[in-house]
């Protein structure tokens, strides 16, 4: 009967990796759909509990008996099914009575799986191929060959690096290109800026424009610094924005990424093979920033032929995360030594979480050191700067302030700290 029951746990494995898929797609589907689904999941646990049945009988029936007594028995206690399952023919052993059970599941699940749309049960992402942009179309054209020389620099090989790193869908050299055009086209708008400002005179009462009557060349020398200065700026800011999202992205990542390891944790202790495990993550929608870096890992595998190490090791590389990459790292070093892919994932799982909970209570502790200065601050610092105010009209020791514009300078100060208090704490905050 070893045969048999190890037909039944192929098909066991089959079965549950089905379920994870489902389970993994369930929060994309409209209410309607999730129902249809939940009906499936329950006819494949009731198919799967009726073949794990029968392959416990079957084990309690092992014995050192003759072959001719195992058979009446199998005869006796089980008998065989044979169906076509996607194209395959599957071969199972159930006890009897349980066969036409067994079948009515599996009609019941194919049958739901069928009102269900494709394309929300796709293996892999659909991505459109989009046309290329006019702008980026418009600065190749424009400075395509200067942008080819510079991206030759040992300085722009780290903004190569960080336009992979921040998924920016950008070839270097094109991104070079926009940053040509956009500083030229800062250096056109510095150009009217200064021009204006030699003729013209911009003031916060009325006339608000007027004729400049002053001398236009000394004009010209206290403002041409606009010209040089507001393009470099540009250029610069162009050349540090991936970085910057690079940073944004590694933050989402790290946030994200105990909750993943959880769930992959969970996932292989299912026993699927560990590419299962990415494409699950990957599929589904729980995890916005590492869907898309393991998207690129099954890119590696399914469109340009990476075996599961050495895709493993391309995507640490190139991953935007530290913790992301060695996490890489060490799935690739696990697999290699032929390690237990499930006491990894629940060892890592285990030292994300801890770091998590630590990320949180540092927060707390920031969030109870901002209140108290939100309060010395915000609150009391005005009244202070009041009394000041009133006391400084009392005695005519300097600058007479009227109640009006005492009253503005205390709404605009405190609507000043509110806003940087609140932009801290967002930019503080975690996003789980």
């Amino acid at each position: 009967m070893i045969p048999e029951i190890i037909k039944n746990l192929e098909f066991e494995m089959k079965i549950l990796r089905e379920i994870s898929l489902y389970n993994s797609k369930l929060n994309s589907l409209n209410p309607k759909e999730k129902d249809m689904m939940n009906k499936t999941l329950d006819s494949l646990r009731e198919s799967m509990k009726l073949v794990n049945s029968s392959v416990k009988n079957m084990i309690k029936e092992i014995s050192l008996a003759s072959p001719l007594r195992q058979d009446i028995i199998k005869k006796e206690k089980f008998e065989e099914v044979s169906m076509n399952l996607e194209g395959t023919r599957v071969n199972l052993t159930l006890e009897k009575g349980n066969k036409n059970k067994f079948l009515n599941e599996l009609r019941i699940s194919q049958e739901v799986m069928h009102g269900i749309r494709k394309e929300d049960l796709m293996d892999t992402p659909s991505q459109d191929f989009r046309a290329a942009r006019s702008y980026l179309k418009l600065a190749n054209g424009l400075f395509l060959p200067t942008a080819k020389k510079f991206s030759k620099k040992e300085s722009f090989q780290k903004l190569s690096t960080n336009l992979k790193k921040a998924n920016m869908n950008f070839l270097l050299e094109g991104y070079i290109s926009l940053m040509f055009l956009v500083a030229s086209g800062v250096l056109f708008l510095s150009l009217c800026l200064f021009v204006s400002l030699m003729f013209l005179d911009f003031n916060i009462s009325a006339p608000y424009i007027s004729t400049f009557e002053g001398n236009v060349f000394s004009r010209a020398l206290q403002t041409f610094w606009i010209v040089l200065v507001f393009p470099v700026l540009a250029f610069f800011i162009m050349y540090w924005y991936p970085s910057s999202e690079k940073d944004s992205l590694q933050s989402k990542i790290d946030q994200e990424l105990p909750f993943a390891v959880v769930n992959m944790s969970a996932i292989s202790g299912s026993g699927v093979e560990p590419t299962v495990i990415f494409k699950i993550i990957a599929m589904g929608n729980e995890y916005p920033a590492l869907r898309k870096e393991f998207i690129k890992l099954m890119n590696q595998i399914n469109l340009q032929g990476y075996d599961l190490v050495t895709a493993l090791n391309n995507s640490a590389k190139n991953s935007p995360s530290k913790k992301l990459a060695e996490l890489f790292s060490g799935i690739a070093v696990t697999i290699g030594t032929g390690g237990e892919l499930g006491n990894f994932f629940e060892k890592r799982a285990q030292s994300l979480v801890t770091e998590y909970r630590l990320s949180r209570e540092k927060f707390t502790k920031l969030a109870e050191t901002s209140m108290d200065l939100y309060i010395t601050i915000v609150i009391a610092a005005p009244m202070i700067l009041l009394l000041i105010f009133v006391l400084l009209g009392i005695t005519d020791f300097g600058p007479s302030l009227s109640p009006q514009l005492m009253t503005f300078i205390l709404i605009l100060v405190i609507a000043v700290m509110n806003v940087i208090f609140l932009a801290v704490m967002r930019l503080k905050q975690p996003t789980y």
